[in-house]
This record gives structure tokens, sequence and C-alpha cells, in this order.
């Protein structure tokens, strides 16, 4: 054996070793950051839908002195500031039932039970910032006719929906105060 041929680096069959080795781990590693980078933005893609409206709302308990609900309690909620939401897309409850809602200055007879849903906002096709409803109580289980005033306790909460129905969010809670 002699040592100056272990020394020597410019033997072919050591320099062949080095640079095939080296390809190898470059694929690997491409190969491995691909797949990494790929399960993230494909799973990420599954992940993207409709995020709730960014709106601020508030609520305010009065007592109505008009109509058939005169002396009767009401919450009024107003969609104070933030994004224009779809009414369609809104589900106001009390305690988990259909709210029944009146416009201004009308009485209980004149509550909507159209297509559009149990709730009457003041505005357009969207509720902005404004736009308010009166929350006097809860229709039957059919959604048809009035059916309870609202109590001491009750919860009222404004709940979006996402078109499809697939994701929900509370965008405000009140409880009525005696």
């Amino acid at each position: 054996m002699n040592l100056s041929d272990l020394l020597n680096t410019e033997t072919d069959d050591r320099r062949a070793v080095s640079p095939v080795i080296g390809v190898i781990l470059m694929v690997a590693i491409t190969v491995i950051l691909a797949a990494v980078i790929g399960t993230f933005v494909l799973g990420l893609g599954d992940q993207v839908q409709e995020t709730a409206p960014n709106a601020q709302i508030s609520g305010e308990q009065i007592t109505l002195d008009e109509g058939d609900l005169d002396d009767e309690e009401a919450v009024r909620i107003t969609h104070e500031s933030g994004d224009a939401i779809n009414p369609n897309e809104i589900e106001i409850t009390v305690d988990g039932q259909t709210a029944a809602s009146v416009e201004p200055d009308s009485d209980v007879d004149e509550a909507d039970t159209s297509d559009d849903g149990p709730t009457i906002w003041t505005g357009g096709d969207r509720i902005s910032a404004g736009d308010r409803v009166q929350i006097v109580g809860t229709y039957d289980v059919d959604g048809d006719q009035f059916d309870e005033e609202l109590d001491d306790e009750d919860e009222i909460r404004v709940t979006w929906q996402a078109p499809g129905g697939d994701r929900t969010a509370t965008l405000f809670t009140f409880e009525v105060d005696d």
C-alpha cells in the first residue's frame, strides 16, 4: 500500500462520488421542500372562506309608546359602523327563537312576515352604518305571526351566516333588563 496513493486527490474513482451525492441531496431537498410548500398552499386553499363582516353593532332597551305595543319593552339594534351586510345573511333570535320586529312608529300588526325574514332593518338592500331594527318579541314556530313579547333576561343574538350556511359568527348579544 502506497501512502501517496491514499493522499492523491487526482484519482477518478473518488472525484465522481462527491458530485453525485451533492446532486442527489439537492434533488431530495427540492422535492421535500416542494411537497411541504404544496401541502401548505393546498391546505390553506381549502380553508379560504368568506370571513364574518367586521361591524360594530349596539343595542338599547326602549319602551314603545305607540299602537298595540304601547308601554311594551323593545330593543333597538343599530349598525354603528363597519362593513355593510346583506340582510339575508343576518339572523336575529330571542332565546333561540326567531325575533319579531316592527318598523319605528308602527304597531305589531305591521310586523314583517315576508320572504326577506321576520326582521325589518331600516335602509336598503344592505345593512350599513345607521340602519337599525326594533326587536319586540318572537314569532311562533311557523314564523308567520307574533307570538311572545320580550321578557326580563331574554338574550337577543345577532348572528351572521355565510352564504351556503357552512359558517356562522355572532356579531352582537344583548340581555333584556326588567
